[in-house]
């Protein structure tokens, strides 16, 4: 198990745990910290940030979970929190930490959760990593690598609801009604799995650039199927897609070879077809912004639906 301060280079990928992991600091002394820098070319350092190895039984793989705590845990001891599990956490993880602090500089924008990253498993890059852990269905795209393994997020939710959720929530005050799930591309194709199988494992849902073209659109099949054998989804879901996300022909800014707005407009007809009682759902399509570009945008946009300040 390792503890203490998670330190990321400028783009936010995880080199190495910090100096004070040994030091036996409690979870509750998360206070915002005002500490410089150690210099001397050492890597940056995250402040106010655990990592701890949780490794997965079934798959032997090892994995690790990035943890923020909000700036009020070290000193309301009464208090329980809503969490967000991000994937992807290489990226996502420092960007939203970042993203929910300045939201509240000058007032409340946002409720304080706790903020949990799925890192990659040890050992792989982040592209054969996701690429199994994050679909559905072995066939995966044309364009990935002939040894490239897909279609294993049923495993990896496995490992995340017996595993990553008993484990944060047995070593922080968590809200476990609140429990949030955020994912991008891929992550967002994993969020969609775990909504149409596993509903209530999450109460929302941040689906963001969902890559629902995968294996000919085999989550527009999941989608049909739940609603063959259910008449309510409860959960709260928000999905966001950039205007460029969609082919047009001779527009550099736009897609190449998938009409991913298009997808994304069509699940949310889907969805609302249904007349859920129970789910509650905000789909955008932002402007200006590309696959790459947007998911700053719709992370703040998505933790502002799901985890609003409340009122004063």
């Amino acid at each position: 198990m390792i503890k203490g301060l998670l330190c990321v280079a400028l783009a936010g990928t995880v080199l190495a745990s910090c100096s004070d992991v040994a030091n036996g600091q409690a979870a509750e002394s998360a206070a915002p910290s005002v500490a410089a820098q150690r210099g001397e070319g050492l890597p940056y350092e995250m402040s106010d940030t655990e990592v701890w190895d949780v490794p997965d039984p079934v798959s032997g793989r090892d994995y690790q979970l990035f943890v923020a705590l909000p700036p009020s845990y070290g000193t309301q001891p009464q208090r329980r929190y809503p969490v967000l599990y991000v994937t992807d956490a290489d990226y996502a993880f420092p960007v939203i930490r970042q993203i929910a602090r300045r939201l509240n500089i000058e007032r409340a924008t946002l409720d304080e959760f706790i903020l949990v990253g799925l890192s990659y498993a040890k050992g792989e890059g982040g592209a054969q990593s996701r690429r199994r852990d994050y679909t559905p269905t072995p066939n995966g795209p044309s364009t990935a690598p002939r040894d490239a393994v897909h279609g294993k997020s049923v495993a990896y939710t496995a490992y995340v609801r017996d595993q990553v959720l008993p484990f944060v929530a047995g070593r922080y005050r968590t809200d476990e009604s609140r429990r949030l799930f955020l994912g991008h591309s891929y992550g967002a194709l994993l969020g969609s799995e775990i909504l149409f199988s596993e509903p209530r494992l999450f109460s929302g849902y941040i689906l963001g650039s969902p890559s629902f073209w995968y294996d000919r659109h085999h989550m527009a099949a999941r989608e049909k199927a739940y609603a063959a054998a259910h008449d309510d989804l409860p959960a709260r879901v928000y999905m966001y897609i950039g205007e460029y996300e969609e082919m047009r022909p001779g527009d550099p800014r736009y897609a190449k070879d998938v009409n991913m707005v298009t997808d994304t407009r069509n699940m949310d007809q889907a969805l609302r077809s249904r007349k859920y009682p129970s789910l509650r759902m905000e789909v955008e399509v932002l402007n200006d912004e590309d696959h790459f570009t947007i998911a700053p945008r719709g992370f703040t946009r998505g933790l502002k639906y799901l985890l609003p300040a409340k009122a004063q």
